[in-house]
């Protein structure tokens, strides 16, 4: 399974990038005013950093807008995904971009039906949305689990990026359920690593070797 990063903060993807957990970047609207930064500016630093696809969002609602937009900022490096909402309109756009050879990343999927129009509108990735789904009491991995069922009885090439990724547990049924990417916080990624047993084991093992008086090095 892929591993996006969701953020647009450059010392964050450039840490995880360094270990090897960055297959791609998504950012959106929120995640850009968070960096303060030009949408322009640092996304193209963000694709000079990773090689892997980088989502970059178009704010206009209309179609032929959202073409445009998608269209400039796919100028910005070869990398560059364009990321559409899962409207009639984006729909379109999706439709046109993947046309072109865009990459495209429809966002803001809630069910089944959208996931399915997606992958017939031509998109690179799916991004159904778990965690905003547990907030309003539905079991979010459900609709991964469906739209796996899906893509597959069908051959649909559109991958399944699981995003509002918020817990480690939601990693791995993503990966249980078969998605093919997650994206996720820098923080819930690092926080993969992180088990009580571990650090319990740990501080044995250090507690013992001071015991011997020893050293490596």
């Amino acid at each position: 399974m892929k591993f996006f990063v969701d953020t647009a903060e450059i010392d964050a993807i450039a840490e995880l990038n360094d270990l090897g957990m960055v297959d791609g970047v998504t950012t959106n609207p929120s995640l850009i005013l968070k960096s303060g930064r030009d949408i322009i500016e640092v996304t193209r630093e963000i694709c000079e950093l990773v090689s892997g696809p980088v989502s970059a969002e178009v704010v206009a609602t209309k179609a032929e807008d959202m073409i445009a937009e998608g269209r400039k900022l796919a100028e910005i490096a070869p990398n560059i995904t364009v990321k559409l909402p899962l409207t009639w309109d984006g729909l379109k756009a999706c439709k046109t971009l993947s046309g072109e050879g865009k990459m495209v990343n429809v966002t803001l999927c809630f069910s089944a039906n959208q996931a399915l129009l997606a992958a017939k509108a031509g998109a690179t990735f799916i991004s159904p949305f778990i965690g905003r789904l547990d907030d309003v009491n539905i079991d979010g991995m459900d609709l991964i689990a469906d739209i796996r069922q899906i893509y597959d009885n069908f051959g649909f090439d559109t991958q399944i990026l699981a995003a509002s990724i918020r817990t480690v547990n939601h990693v791995t049924q993503s990966a249980l359920i078969g998605a093919d990417v997650i994206t996720a916080p820098p923080n819930v990624i690092k926080s993969l690593a992180n088990h009580p047993l571990t650090d319990k084991g740990l501080e044995q093992f250090m507690s013992d070797w001071a015991k011997t008086g020893q050293k490596i090095l």
